[in-house]
């Protein structure tokens, strides 16, 4: 009864921080204004069709908008000293890490529908639509775990230090992922390296959903989706609990 208490009051911090945060302009730019230059610098002059460049985009598109609010929150709620009264109310820290969680997911998810849509409207057609859907939602959660991961250090109450540190690790995920060059074309050392990125799962999932062809096996991309979610979200309290006096004082 207590997990459940718990569990209830994370999903009222994840309605809080819709509320407030989803309009803040950090971000607005890390996750719409920039990554749609990204996405127009990825598309514009490639001789490639929708149907090629719609695994890489969905990928972006998730990756950026789901860990987007995540790093935020913690900073801008220590610098307008709320919270200290979040922590000195009956919410766990592990509940109210949850709520972040959602916020992130609850951002990802809806703002990435818009190009899955405008792509749908261009032509690509997803075959494997429940392969598809299952990986969005295991994208989105496991990024957004990732962006509260991306949180945790500096302990500091000035979001743009955490935004930009925290992309500091983004982009390389990005370059590393099979975005722009598919795992089977690169050299041993570098699949080596993509295989550690959890966009590079989804972005072969999203693939497999309109060619039918996938480097890995989707229960492979689904599995290791699921596991690093987990991890990312496990290390996450872990660590949150460790520095969140830092944070504090």
């Amino acid at each position: 009864m207590h997990q459940l208490e718990q569990l209830q009051r994370s999903f009222v911090v994840a309605r809080k921080d819709v509320w407030i945060y989803y309009a803040k302009g950090p971000v607005m730019v890390f996750g719409l204004i920039f990554p749609l230059f990204l996405l127009m610098a990825f598309t514009i002059g490639r001789n490639m069709t929708v149907k090629d460049l719609f695994p890489g985009l969905m990928g972006m598109a998730i990756f950026f908008t789901s860990t987007a609010v995540g790093p935020a929150i913690l900073p801008w709620e220590a610098r307008s000293k709320t919270l200290e009264r979040l922590v000195s109310s009956p919410v766990e820290v592990w509940a109210l890490l949850l709520g972040d969680v959602f916020a992130s997911f609850v951002f990802g998810l809806l703002i990435s529908i818009i190009p899955l849509a405008i792509a749908i409207l261009m032509g690509v057609d997803v075959l494997y639509l429940m392969v598809f859907g299952s990986g969005m939602i295991l994208a989105t959660f496991c990024f957004a775990s990732l962006s509260i991961l991306l949180s945790v250090y500096p302990p500091t109450d000035v979001p743009a230090t955490v935004m930009m540190l925290s992309s500091l690790v983004r982009f390389p995920l990005v370059f590393i992922s099979g975005v722009f060059i598919p795992v089977e074309e690169m050299p041993d050392w570098a699949r080596t390296i993509a295989s550690a990125s959890p966009l590079t799962y989804f972005i072969d999932l999203a693939r497999y959903s309109t060619t039918g062809i996938s480097y890995y096996s989707i229960p492979t991309d689904l599995g290791v989706l699921t596991a690093l979610a987990l991890l990312f979200l496990v290390v996450s309290i872990k660590l949150h609990e460790r520095f969140l006096p830092q944070r504090l004082s």
